[in-house]
């Protein structure tokens, strides 16, 4: 193996793992407002905050800072935002507030932004071909979902041994430390000095534009009505499987023994391994399958599991509910895959920025608007269920006109040629 190639590995394992890492925090949500609402006697709408807060952080973060990636170049802003994050990590060992612990998960969230697009332009910049993008895409989004296994895993296991939550935070910072210093030492690819002319271009107000083209556009709507629907998953669903709402601890005693209740119990955990499992598979499935009849399909899939997990009830969600992670595997890496190769590398960074947006609007608004109706409803976190079918049935519908239509073809055969065609 050459240099340039043992570079480019890894630079695409420190990709990896920079995803992983933001998963754990990211994605333990769930179980950490189950602690949150005990210990500061908080509203569904209020925790939720937890989680949409930080979401509006990246969202605003990728939308106003993507065009770092582009205008410093990509291993500068991934840093920069390694750095930030590590700091709100570590903070968390003093946080003790409500409004505090908020403010500090905003903060990462911002700081996610903007490590997160570098990281995404980067991928772009490492990939000899669109296919090769989405693959490398599916695998940064499968290490992702072993973060999302991993971290509320640690959770559970820091509250089992009397253990403050915060600690899952203070480990995080941890490892973005090392990935600091492993990316201080590595050499990334000369991207900025081979488009010097294009980037002197990058600015604020040009990323913003991005989002009139119909290739981000669509893409980025895309990916927010994905997202909204899967947010439902881990950080509602704990609330919904609980068999009595009005206890102050989770209880699953309305399951019967054995096997159903170790899956009410861990059934955030056995989404987050079924989705980390699709994703490995899913690097060679978007390899050997057409993306747009797979999204087409699994999109399908989702809505029957929410619709049927709603009719059947808990017993029913209890299985239909995790087993969605499936379906759910491959549709947002081959969204982000497929909407930054529709444009050159220069701006790599910035649609990323922009899909991420969106993709961070959509975590924040969808559990917040199911925690509001389910508020409304009496509390019953089946209503906000009912939100997250809509947001998957009219994701549905949007990728059948994709499949049926294939609006894409063209244009990825242009950027196949043009970027990666020597």
């Amino acid at each position: 193996m050459s240099n340039t190639q043992s570079n480019s590995q890894l630079i695409r394992w420190l990709t990896y793992l920079m995803f992983m890492m933001f998963a754990m925090t990211s994605d333990s949500v769930g179980e950490i407002i189950k602690e949150v609402k005990v210990a500061f006697s908080v509203t569904n709408a209020q925790a939720s905050l937890m989680h949409s807060l930080p979401m509006l952080g990246i969202a605003m973060s990728g939308l106003l800072l993507g065009f770092l990636a582009d205008k410093m170049g990509r291993k500068p802003t991934i840093i920069l935002g390694l750095a930030v994050f590590g700091v709100a990590c570590y903070s968390f060992l003093i946080a003790n507030d409500f409004v505090f612990i908020v403010s500090l998960m905003t903060l990462s969230g911002i700081a996610v932004g903007v490590f997160k697009t570098g990281a995404l332009a980067l991928i772009g910049d490492i990939s000899s071909s669109t296919r090769q993008h989405t693959a490398t895409m599916n695998g940064a989004e499968a290490f992702f979902g072993v973060g999302a296994i991993i971290g509320p895993l640690i959770v559970a296991y820091l509250i089992h041994q009397g253990v403050a939550w915060q600690w899952l935070y203070v480990i995080a910072g941890g490892v973005c430390t090392l990935l600091i210093v492993v990316a201080l030492s590595v050499r990334y690819p000369s991207y900025v000095r081979s488009h010097k002319h294009d980037v002197e271009k990058v600015s604020l107000l040009k990323s913003l534009t991005l989002i009139k083209n119909p290739y981000a556009l669509g893409f980025s709507v895309g990916a927010f009505l994905y997202v909204a629907a899967e947010s439902a998953i881990y950080v509602w669903m704990p609330s919904y499987l609980v068999c009595d709402a009005t206890t102050l601890r989770a209880t699953y005693d309305c399951y019967s023994e054995g096997m159903a209740q170790t899956l009410a119990i861990y059934s955030v955990t056995a989404f987050f391994i079924l989705r980390a499992a699709g994703r490995f598979v899913g690097i060679w499935m978007m390899s050997h399958f057409n993306w747009a009849l797979v999204l087409m399909l699994f999109s399908g899939a989702i809505v029957v599991c929410f619709a049927l997990g709603l009719v059947g009830g808990k017993q029913v969600a209890l299985y239909l509910f995790p087993l969605s992670g499936i379906f759910m595997s491959v549709i947002y890496p081959t969204f982000n895959s497929k909407g930054i190769s529709c444009f050159p590398r220069h701006q790599h960074g910035s649609v990323a920025g922009v899909i991420l947006f969106f993709t961070a609007a959509g975590a924040a608004s969808g559990p917040f608007i199911m925690g509001v109706v389910s508020d409304s409803m009496g509390g019953d976190a089946k209503y906000g269920f009912i939100v997250a079918t809509v947001f998957a049935a009219i994701l549905f519908v949007g990728l059948v006109y994709n499949y049926l239509r294939n609006p894409t073809e063209t244009r990825l055969t242009e950027i196949e040629a043009s970027e990666y065609g020597s």
